[in-house]
């Protein structure tokens, strides 16, 4: 059936001109039977309207209620195709605004009087009852037809304004979601920033000062450290340019430099959680194998917001189950948990599960997030380790056989650096 009311909305003057035909049958039938020939085109100016009472309701009306004026005027009794302009009346009350139709049904108001008055009824009523006989007969009609086309134009006016209202909504909801997509973006370029920027300012500086101090080593030494100086001048650069995209509505703002957490915070992360009432527990799986620093991050970062929407949806008494696997090329991460799943009342606000997948994007990872059969919801994730392996091997390779030191983070400190600070001067 929807899609026969669709199809009867698309072609309107085709659903009219069934509705006029009768109209115009009904009326041209006896002018013809009786040769009234003078009535034909008083007859079609009546009914033919109404195959355009939608799309010119006032000119519809004014061409009906014309040829009825006409009619009226020739001494010519009412008959069926005078119908038409009742049904014009409620067009003109339903499509246009109140002013209008209540102009509209004061004219026809008027010729229903002026009918009234010569109707032909019994001759022993009396004046004022043949009056009120007649105005109930001819003005009773037209009044329904107002009143119900009034009522339709208001309920219409209603309808269009719950779904302006709507889409408003959703306008407003989709500016909401980017907005928070933009803060999200912007906390994780901070991130970044505090992951990257400081081993890679080292690196340039020890390269650079690697570079002065070796003036009696092999000529080969000194090109590979001319090149990490430049590999990490080039990425300091690439950096600059992904945060700026990153943080593109955040320029007012300076990143906050805070410790980075990682894996190694997440006991923690878990002590903070039971503290909170939710039980929890974690195993690890695999050989454990340092992380990059940024992955460390998005992994903690992952458990942390899964354990948070356990918290807030799970419901009472719910637990979380916390699994990493140390994989040869990856880490995969999953967090289940036995509250609520998908019977959990979602207040569409939070934008957690985005921002997941945002970090995990990345690092080439992806996270995959559903709520088990009967209760329950799991979030796996997979972060790739072999691109970061790659890219840091090369690095690490010509200082190895010359490093005898590091610093907390892992960084490789020269033991030249002091002397050649010394005969190059200021870096």
């Amino acid at each position: 059936m929807s899609a026969l009311y669709a199809w009867l909305r698309r072609h309107p003057k085709l659903v009219d001109g069934v509705l006029a035909f009768p109209l115009a049958f009904g009326g041209l039938v006896p002018d013809i039977a009786f040769h009234r020939y003078l009535m034909i085109p008083v007859t079609l100016c009546l009914t033919l309207p109404l195959i355009l009472r939608r799309t010119h309701p006032v000119g519809a009306f004014g061409t009906a209620v014309t040829a009825g004026a006409v009619q009226v005027a020739a001494d010519i009794r009412i008959s069926m195709p005078d119908f038409a302009i009742v049904i014009l009346l409620y067009t003109l009350a339903a499509y246009t605004s109140r002013r209008t139709s209540v102009a509209g049904l004061a004219v026809c108001l008027t010729g229903s009087l002026t009918e009234a008055a010569r109707l032909p009824l019994p001759p022993n009523l009396h004046a004022l009852t043949r009056l009120v006989a007649g105005s109930l007969m001819f003005a009773g009609p037209s009044l329904i037809a107002w009143v119900l086309g009034d009522s339709m134009r208001y309920r219409r006016a209603y309808y269009a304004n719950l779904e302006e209202r709507a889409a408003r909504l959703e306008r407003d909801r989709d500016a909401q979601a980017q907005i928070a997509a933009a803060a999200e973006r912007a906390r994780i370029a901070r991130e970044l920033h505090d992951v990257v920027a400081h081993n890679v300012s080292v690196m340039v500086v020890q390269a650079d000062g690697a570079a002065y101090a070796m003036g009696s080593d092999p000529h080969r030494v000194r090109e590979a450290l001319t090149a990490i100086s430049a590999t990490g001048r080039q990425a300091l650069t690439e950096m600059r340019v992904l945060l700026g995209v990153l943080r593109k509505t955040d320029d007012a703002g300076q990143p906050a430099l805070t410790p980075v957490p990682g894996l190694a915070q997440l006991d923690e992360l878990l002590d903070q959680t039971r503290a909170a009432g939710l039980a929890v527990s974690c195993t690890v799986q695999g050989p454990v194998q340092p992380l990059p620093v940024g992955i460390a991050l998005t992994a903690y970062r992952i458990v942390q917001e899964s354990l948070t929407n356990t918290r807030k949806h799970g419901g009472l008494g719910a637990s979380a189950r916390v699994q990493l696997r140390h994989a040869a090329d990856s880490l995969e991460l999953t967090i289940t948990d036995d509250g609520l799943g998908a019977a959990a009342v979602c207040d569409g606000a939070g934008h957690g599960l985005a921002g997941m997948r945002e970090r995990a994007a990345l690092y080439g990872g992806s996270v995959q997030a559903r709520p088990l059969p009967g209760r329950g919801f799991q979030v796996s994730a997979r972060l790739p380790l072999s691109t970061a392996t790659a890219t840091a091997a090369p690095a690490a390779s010509p200082a190895a056989s010359q490093a005898d030191r590091t610093d907390s983070s892992g960084t490789v400190l020269w033991p030249t650096i002091a002397a050649a600070a010394g005969e190059a001067g200021p870096l």
